[in-house]
């Protein structure tokens, strides 16, 4: 039996999933059931993560759906390398700055048909998966999608209370409020749910392919409800929209290397906190004291500072990735950390340029992973940003198109800043650590700037300190920066973190505020080790959600 399959860490309220043939993890356990019954009729993890989404978009569309964006990275055995995929949309042509100036707006409003500015990108991306990683037929890879929008599901009480928190920016558009307020109210948890119209566009999809998506009927649909409410975006907006295989960004840390997406993502956030880490070590930190989560924050400060100086469309800038990502770098930002003193958040400045106003309120999103029999192993995460995205839906689609784009800033100096045809900085990261060559560990969270963090923990809590896949989900976190309503960063933590910890993160100079013990807020992770010694496939997934990772 192998090191890593002892307890090593904190009590947990569910054991690690273990399987050796296959294993999918993620937000939700219909659409885990739906990805692992994929799986057993041989599928590929790429069949298996598409037919979860796609349940997620049915099940979960507070956090996930048609009218998202996507990553993923994929580990392909056959050629022994991972590869990234950058399914996010782009801004429209009629995009423009000039065109929010002129409703008299400073910044773009998170919510409504302007918010829906980019083209969601996330059937493309399922299409490019298929097209390179697919095994199964396509159309049933929708199967348990289509029967839960048209047939129903029992909804969830987290999922309800979802809809009764947020009731009266769902009733601001009709075709909104008819799916998620029947009768003017959320309905009642363990009452089945049932949304016909995106039973439609499913089909549609299921039918026609990535052209189900982007031409014909159903884009004529989304692009005729937008811009009868006002919305700029077009159908040559969504027939011209690609997703893009890129190389993925790498780092290294303790003999495992580590790849993220490149910009437009943070995934170079997530990079550079490692390196700091490394560059510092964390033998003689215990975990869970005082030191590690001064540490983890401080570090973070250091790599948001260059973050929201250079993510942004790389087509627009030029970004040094292999100075911010070089172990020097590294070693010369570490001397800024004073493991006695918290630096204010106005006092930390990037490494390269200049400082820049930027940063990245969360958003919900889903994060899932998959490995096969074959052994390719897929790394997956998708979102409509903010819970329920826009909160617009065009008639007759059941689609609630996402809101990415309203984080776009209306400043043409900002690294940010607007335009047509342009991909906006995203929070959304998919990671894969990767030992020998061979993938180790598939792992990521929903929650916006926690993605980097929540990573660093997942991470360090098994490669320094030994914990197994569901200790690492399951042990307390933090979150350092802004929620979406904050006007400030702060730093987060869990109820179950010590009040001596706290109290003594406080005196270092740390703005702490405690949220309940199981917080949402800390997002949602999952994760896949793969255990290579014993043969054997070990998942994870939070108590925080509603996930569950299957295997067999």
């Amino acid at each position: 039996m192998s090191e890593r399959s002892q307890a090593h860490g904190p009590a947990t309220g569910r054991p690690e999933t273990m399987g050796t043939r296959g294993m999918v993890a993620t937000s939700h356990y219909l659409a885990s059931a739906a990805g692992l019954g994929i799986l057993q009729e041989r599928g590929s993890a790429a069949d298996a993560l598409i037919a979860a989404n796609a349940t997620l978009c049915v099940v979960y569309p507070h956090m996930s759906g048609l009218g998202g964006d996507l990553f993923a990275q994929t580990w392909d055995p056959g050629k022994g390398q991972v590869m990234a995929l950058n399914g996010s949309g782009r801004s429209g042509e009629r995009v423009t700055i000039d065109a929010y100036r002129a409703q008299k707006w400073d910044e773009i409003q998170p919510r409504g048909p302007l918010a829906a500015n980019t083209v969601p990108g996330v059937v493309s991306a399922w299409w490019e998966l298929h097209q390179r990683h697919g095994k199964l037929d396509w159309q049933r890879l929708f199967e348990p999608a289509i029967r839960y929008a048209e047939e129903g599901f029992p909804i969830s009480p987290k999922f309800r209370d979802y809809i009764t928190e947020y009731a009266d920016t769902l009733r601001q558009y009709d075709t909104t409020a008819a799916i998620y307020l029947p009768g003017g109210h959320a309905p009642r948890a363990g009452s089945m749910f049932r949304q016909g119209d995106l039973a439609q566009s499913l089909r549609q999809v299921a039918g026609n392919g990535v052209d189900g998506f982007y031409r014909g009927e159903l884009a004529q649909r989304i692009v005729r409800g937008l811009q009868q409410a006002g919305g700029l975006l077009t159908e040559d907006d969504f027939a011209s929209h690609t997703s893009d295989w890129v190389e993925p960004l790498r780092t290294t840390y303790k003999g495992y290397e580590v790849t993220e997406l490149p910009p437009n993502t943070q995934g170079i956030a997530a990079l550079m906190i490692l390196n700091l880490l490394a560059e510092h070590g964390l033998e003689g930190i215990a975990e869970g004291s005082a030191d590690y989560y001064h540490l983890m924050t401080e570090a973070t400060k250091l790599a948001f500072a260059d973050r929201d100086q250079w993510v942004t469309d790389p087509t627009t800038v030029d970004i040094p990735y292999d100075r911010l990502l070089a172990k020097q770098y590294a070693a010369q930002r570490m001397r800024r950390i004073d493991m006695q003193r918290a630096r204010p958040p106005d006092a930390v400045e990037p490494g390269l340029g200049r400082p820049a106003a930027h940063a990245a309120a969360g958003g919900d999103t889903v994060y899932m992973a998959a490995v096969d029999d074959d052994g390719l192993a897929v790394s997956l995460i998708q979102s409509v940003y903010f819970e329920f995205g826009s909160a617009f839906v065009p008639e007759g689609t059941g689609i609630l198109l996402q809101n990415r784009g309203s984080f776009f800033q209306l400043d043409p100096e900002h690294p940010n800043a607007l335009a047509p045809r342009k991909r906006t900085f995203h929070t959304i990261i998919p990671a894969m650590a990767l030992q020998e060559g061979k993938p180790a560990l598939l792992f990521g969270t929903m929650g916006g700037e926690g993605q980097p963090q929540t990573q660093a923990a997942m991470l360090t809590r098994m490669v320094d300190y030994g914990y197994n896949v569901q200790e690492a989900i399951e042990a307390p976190r933090w979150l350092y920066g802004r929620t979406w309503g904050d006007e400030s960063r702060s730093l987060k933590l869990e109820g179950r973190i010590p009040d001596g910890v706290a109290t003594e993160l406080k005196r270092r100079g740390h703005d702490v505020s405690m949220v309940e013990d199981w917080s949402q807020t800390m997002g949602h992770a999952q994760a896949i080790w793969i255990d290579r010694e014993e043969g054997v496939l070990r998942g994870g997934a939070d108590p925080r959600g509603e996930g569950m990772a299957m295997g067999f």
